[in-house]
């Protein structure tokens, strides 16, 4: 059976009034599905929430899976735009201190976005686009190589790497735990990021 997660929108929104009727759609979709869930929420919860049609609502998205892109991609652009101006600064702090502001942001971010935590167990064939998957990882790459100039540039980047992999180890198992139980997870992997980036850039 094809599958049409791969497709666009139907309807690519050319005008002002086409893209605030998508950023509605998004967030009457982010709403139903942070209060009922993924599986629980229905196309038309999302376009009654909205206040649109169910035939507006398939105009720009043809099911549930292309909205969970949209989001996605969405929550992505966000992150590095929450997470990119760290660097900037990055020179001045400490690695502990760089630590947590990475995990001060990601926290902040999943505390406003819930949606954001059910959507990570939704299974999806979505990829974020390479040049923007890598934009973040080269502004960390920078930093890094800032800390420690011996790093080889391919060594910076794979650290990088490493480090939003850490990072993003943390959200399924936050998402899952109770308020006290998040305070401790975030201490754990600050604890576990910071020893690394300490071995590496010493």
């Amino acid at each position: 059976m094809p599958s049409d997660l791969s497709k666009p929108p139907r309807r690519i929104p050319q005008q002002q009034r086409g893209e605030r009727r998508v950023v509605d759609l998004l967030e009457a979709s982010s709403a139903v599905i942070a209060e009922v869930g993924y599986d629980a929420a229905t196309m038309t919860q999302i376009a009654e929430r909205a206040g649109a049609s169910i035939g507006a609502l398939y105009q720009y998205f043809p099911n549930k899976e292309a909205i969970v892109i949209a989001l996605r991609t969405q929550y992505g652009d966000e992150m590095e735009t929450h997470l990119t101006p760290l660097t900037q600064q990055a020179h001045t702090l400490s690695i502990p201190q760089w630590v947590d502001r990475i995990f001060e942001v990601l926290v902040a971010f999943m505390d406003s976005r819930p949606a954001y935590m059910a959507l990570l167990s939704v299974p999806t064939k979505f990829k974020r686009d390479p040049v923007a998957r890598n934009r973040l990882r080269e502004h960390f790459s920078t930093h890094y190589r800032k800390k420690q100039p011996k790093l080889t540039p391919e060594d910076a980047f794979r650290i990088a790497n490493v480090t939003l992999q850490i990072v993003k180890g943390m959200n399924p198992l936050y998402a899952e735990a109770k308020p006290k139980e998040r305070q401790k997870l975030v201490q754990e992997f600050k604890q576990a990021l910071t020893a690394y980036l300490e071995s590496r850039l010493a």
